[in-house]
């Protein structure tokens, strides 16, 4: 302290001199060190914990599709080898869906993305490649491939007054979709080139019907499917078809409602098939068994907690032990003072918390797959994204607790007010029960919208899911998140440093 004040008096009071006075006293002050250190250290304990915790030896393996990402993969096939090029062509004149009312009773209803129609795949394998031209239940007709890839045809449902004909057509690896609504004119929905395809695939007729989403839960649904009028031209196997359901012990499969199973009836030419799951990217509420790296990262809870004391003690204690003073008589000029704090702090909280996150992700990864568990996959830079995320979120709410602490001057007041502004959001969107609706208000508006910065897993269209803050899914993107708790140190830190101006020290 004392250097610092005859520093000030010869007029070397620049900022850098400053922040070498802020960072001198923080590093010198073994419990504000220690605190930060044990943010770090809260990150990969949680970690640790996390990944050791978790165990499912023995658990079905996940399926994976072309481009690495988790698929669901089970679905009712009605099908026969293709060898070599050939096209298949089907006319679809109702798709019905029925979803559990109670036990064991069923009810008609509607499935979104239930789907029936034409597809082409490598294998009856989970995850090996395809290419499909399909009604919907509230979509209208869709050509998918690969899991991921959606392209939208002709708008409505089917009936029996109107039905819908579809047609897919192979050459090489290239398949192409095509739907007509009286079977003369046809219209092109798309063509996609499927890699790995092989020489000989199946193909033939398919049903699947996913989970039906109701408000924050679902149910099991199974959808029949009336197909007429088959024909096949090129290197089809002769014989009859073979049905099958594809996926019964998939983890992403959850199975068909009691009292109903996959079947195919009928022969020349038309047949009702009736079956369950889906064929999609699997998403949280489909694969509720797979880990994400914000699991894996709960210790930020903690950590936030220990980041916002320092960063409040940084400056309450001056004002605790009358030493507020001396450092004003050292810079004159408050406000350089707060950013020097700030500087220092927001510093020293990132380079901690970046550590400690780098090593969480890595440590809790390696044990949680040690354990069976899978953990859905995210390129190098997003973990990177995310660990810079995490120690951005902690500077951030640090310098928030610095600026609430020179405004309130008082330790257990900053804290506390700090920590019911950022961790008590956090709190209520972690409730299970939350209405979705308050959940995505919470995390746009409210600090806690940065808690995205952890995000991990995509949302797709084509997929009906639970997307909420709970299952890992956030209103705003990672750094839009972000950017709303930097909202709020700005305009804490703007009080603070006026406040800071008027008042007596």
């Amino acid at each position: 302290m004392t250097a610092a004040v005859t520093r000030s008096r010869s007029g070397r009071n620049g900022l850098a001199q400053v922040v070498r006075a802020e960072w001198t006293k923080f590093r010198t002050v073994r419990g504000w060190v220690i605190g930060t250190v044990a943010a770090a250290l809260m990150l990969v304990l949680f970690a640790a914990l996390t990944g050791a915790g978790s165990v499912q030896h023995g658990a079905p393996r996940v399926p994976v599709g072309p481009g690495g990402e988790p698929v669901t993969d089970s679905f009712y096939f009605v099908h026969r080898p293709l060898a070599g090029d050939g096209s298949i062509t089907v006319s679809v004149s109702a798709l019905r869906s029925s979803i559990p009312r109670g036990l064991a009773d069923l009810r008609p209803g509607v499935v979104p993305w239930s789907k029936a129609g034409l597809i082409i795949k490598q294998s009856t394998r989970q995850g090996s490649p395809y290419a499909a031209i399909m009604v919907t239940g509230g979509h209208g007709v869709r050509m998918q491939d690969d899991y991921v890839g959606d392209t939208a045809g002709l708008p409505g449902p089917v009936s029996a007054a109107s039905p819908r004909w579809l047609r897919l057509d192979r050459s090489g690896d290239a398949i192409t979709g095509r739907a007509s609504a009286d079977g003369t004119h046809w219209t092109t929905v798309g063509t996609v080139h499927v890699s790995g395809l092989g020489p000989t695939a199946q193909g033939g007729l398919f049903v699947a019907s996913p989970p039906s989403v109701h408000g924050m839960g679902t149910s099991g649904s199974v959808s029949t499917a009336v197909f007429d009028d088959l024909r096949v031209q090129g290197s089809w196997a002769g014989g009859d078809w073979a049905g099958d359901q594809v996926g019964p012990e998939s983890p992403s499969f959850s199975g068909y409602p009691p009292n109903t199973s996959g079947s195919v009836t009928g022969s020349a030419g038309r047949f009702t098939v009736t079956g369950a799951g889906d064929i999609a990217p699997a998403v949280r509420v489909t694969l509720p068994t797979g880990g994400t790296l914000g699991e894996i990262l709960t210790g930020t809870f903690a950590a936030l907690i220990a980041v916002i004391v320092v960063g409040a003690l940084f400056i309450t204690t001056e004002y605790r032990k009358k030493l507020i003073h001396v450092t004003l008589a050292a810079s004159p000029k408050r406000i350089r003072v707060l950013v020097a704090k700030a500087t220092v702090l927001g510093a020293v909280t990132f380079v901690a918390g970046l550590a400690g996150a780098a090593v969480a992700v890595r440590l809790g990864e390696r044990l949680a797959r040690a354990n069976g568990v899978y953990i859905f996959p995210v390129t190098s830079s997003t973990e990177l994204r995310v660990e810079l995320g995490v120690a951005a979120l902690l500077a951030t709410a640090s310098i928030i607790a610095l600026s609430v602490g020179a405004v309130l001057r008082h330790s257990a007041g900053a804290v506390t007010t700090v920590i019911v502004a950022i961790v008590l959001p956090y709190i209520l969107v972690a409730i299970p029960f939350m209405p979705a609706s308050v959940a995505n208000w919470l995390t746009r508006v409210t600090p806690a919208a940065a808690f995205a910065v952890q995000q991990t897993l995509v949302r797709y269209h084509q997929v009906s899911g639970v997307y909420t803050p709970y299952e890992g899914y956030y209103p705003l993107g990672p750094w839009a998140g972000l950017a709303v708790l930097a909202g709020y140190a700005v305009v804490s830190l703007a009080v603070a440093a006026v406040l800071l101006r008027r008042r007596d020290a």
